[in-house]
């Protein structure tokens, strides 16, 4: 079932066209993978799922982005993001305490009852985010003092408290080191059976282990998408298989 479709999108920064014609859906609750080389418009193309780029004030997008069939640049970007959540590359938690950080969106959405309620919300998202375990007892610790990997789970956590239906992962895991890598591949894994998953990512054995479906970019263009299987055994251009192999990028 196809949660998002893209349909012609082209996106410009002032003269530089960083995304030419690009189409493809996005299946419901799959991980979709898009690689490529540096340059390419990875970061570009996440960014306007969730209508990041409204805040790039040259940057000029057309073409369609539908989620459910509904146009993006109809909703209201607020609704749009509740919808859409993004993990980025850096872990970014707020210098608050574990909990607050995952009661953040849950409080500016009115999203509990009462204290008990939202105390057990913030619990099922650290639970789904894997992190529950490790932090229990420290709710109340400075989120900046955890490890890099538990920053970016609790990032996640609270990306996923509001409940939207797409994540999107911005290469999240390029400051981490392999075991924390490796958790977050993991819940990734998991964490399809509810939402819709699109990352970016450089790591194209990551990219093999973890998607259902590849998109391979480069300068702006799809050169080729489909399930992940068939694009790293036997891809249909020769870009591709020239990418895949290490050739160039």
């Amino acid at each position: 079932m196809v949660k998002i479709v893209i349909k012609n999108l082209n996106v410009r920064y002032s003269n530089l066209h960083v995304l030419k014609n690009v189409s493809f859906d996005i299946e419901k609750n799959k991980v979709t993978a898009i690689i490529g080389p540096s340059g390419c418009g990875k970061s570009t193309f996440i960014k306007t799922i969730n209508r990041m780029l409204d805040l790039v004030d040259s940057a000029k997008v057309e073409g369609e982005v539908l989620l459910d069939g509904e146009d993006i640049y109809s909703m209201d970007e607020v609704v749009l993001r509740k919808r859409v959540g993004m993990v980025f590359q850096l872990p970014n938690p707020f210098p608050k305490s574990i909990f607050e950080n995952v009661a953040y969106g849950l409080k500016i959405h009115k999203m509990f009852k009462n204290k008990n309620d939202l105390y057990s919300k913030v619990e099922t998202a650290l639970k789904d985010a894997a992190l529950w375990d490790e932090v229990k007892n420290d709710l109340g610790k400075n989120a900046l003092d955890l490890s890099g990997g538990q920053k970016q789970r609790l990032c996640i956590a609270r990306t996923i408290a509001i409940e939207p239906e797409v994540i999107l992962f911005d290469e999240p895991c390029a400051s981490l080191d392999p075991i924390a890598t490796l958790k977050i591949e993991e819940l990734i894994e998991k964490l399809k059976e509810k939402y819709t998953i699109v990352i970016v990512t450089h790591n194209m054995q990551q990219a093999a282990r973890i998607s259902d479906y590849t998109a391979f970019l480069y300068l702006g263009e799809l050169i080729e998408f489909g399930k992940t299987d068939k694009i790293f055994t036997a891809p249909s251009n020769k870009k591709t298989e020239e990418y895949l192999i290490g050739k160039f990028g």
